[in-house]
């Protein structure tokens, strides 16, 4: 088992980009009427968020990901404005992958998605010079619930064990973990060096509803270390069945919660690159992810 991240070296990030729709509404919904909200458009996706917050903390940063012609330039030139070298392969047929993100007055908020071209990303849009130059390899969670991204996180994670380079996932959705099976789920990511789920998914995975156990759980099967993130509890981490690390969360005015867990994983992966140990790391995270929910959208501002 490699390190959970090599310190040095870039960070290659294969996933998902999504416009985003974030519709701020203060009062509940309403059926069967208008219910006021300030909309907003965004660019997104928990691959590229996770992305461009890392290069916002000072990672050099490469994003394989598939869009839509329709928005593909936009993306390119956002994720370019971010600091982010972004390898896009355009689908012929399918539109970008799109998000409703409904924020209620509390900043929570619900999402409602097309996952578009992102669900064809696979083995033929990988190349093996993406790994060139990375210290890091992080695979969005959402690769996992189609085929084709099951069979690219294979061979991604083949490729970088190979170059000795530690590989993460953040399992992204439990309403996806549910549909896929959470056997398969655990099966597809065994052997990874980071699991990064939030409180729920970890529970899920786990079968343990407290989350310190559910990460001790979730670190001895998988064999790597695992850090569970818990919104305003803060963060904690476990290794070989252990709790090794845990961290408060830092105090934010939040507007939305939207991409606030991609935020974490960008700030703590780019702090573990510069050679930070887990409980900076995890600081780092929490710091990012603080920043995230003061700011519309999932990405820096």
């Amino acid at each position: 088992m490699s390190a959970p991240v090599a310190p040095g070296g870039g960070l290659l990030v294969v996933g998902d980009v999504v416009t985003d729709v974030v519709a701020r509404h203060t009062e509940p919904l309403a059926p069967d009427t208008d219910t006021a909200a300030r909309i907003a458009l965004r660019p997104g996706g928990a691959g590229a968020n996770v992305a461009c917050w890392a290069a916002s903390r000072g990672a050099a940063v490469r994003l394989l990901a598939r869009v839509g012609a329709d928005s593909a330039d936009w993306h390119r030139a956002e994720l370019r404005s971010a600091g982010v070298e972004p390898v896009l392969r355009i689908d012929p047929e399918l539109p970008t992958a799109m998000v409703i993100a409904l924020v209620d007055a509390a900043a929570e908020r619900t999402l409602v998605t097309d996952s578009g071209a992102s669900l064809r990303l696979g083995p033929a849009d990988w190349a093996e010079e993406l790994l060139d130059g990375a210290g890091h390899v992080h695979l969005s969670g959402y690769l996992f619930f189609s085929a084709p991204g099951r069979e690219l996180a294979a061979v991604v994670a083949g490729s970088a064990r190979a170059r000795g380079l530690p590989v993460s996932v953040d399992p992204a959705s439990a309403g996806f973990i549910r549909q896929l099976g959470v056997a398969r789920f655990l099966d597809a990511v065994a052997g990874t060096d980071l699991l990064l789920p939030n409180a729920a998914e970890a529970a899920l995975l786990s079968g343990r509803s407290e989350p310190a156990l559910a990460a001790a759980e979730l670190s001895a099967r998988c064999g790597g270390e695992v850090v569970v993130t818990l919104g305003a509890g803060g963060a904690l981490a476990a290794a070989r069945g252990r709790l090794a690390a845990r961290v408060p969360a830092v105090a934010a005015g939040a507007v939305d919660t939207t991409g606030a867990g991609d935020a974490f994983t960008g700030g703590l992966l780019a702090a573990r690159l510069s050679g930070a140990d887990l409980p900076s790391a995890l600081a780092a995270g929490c710091r990012t992810g603080a920043a995230a929910v003061a700011v519309v959208g999932g990405r820096p501002r």
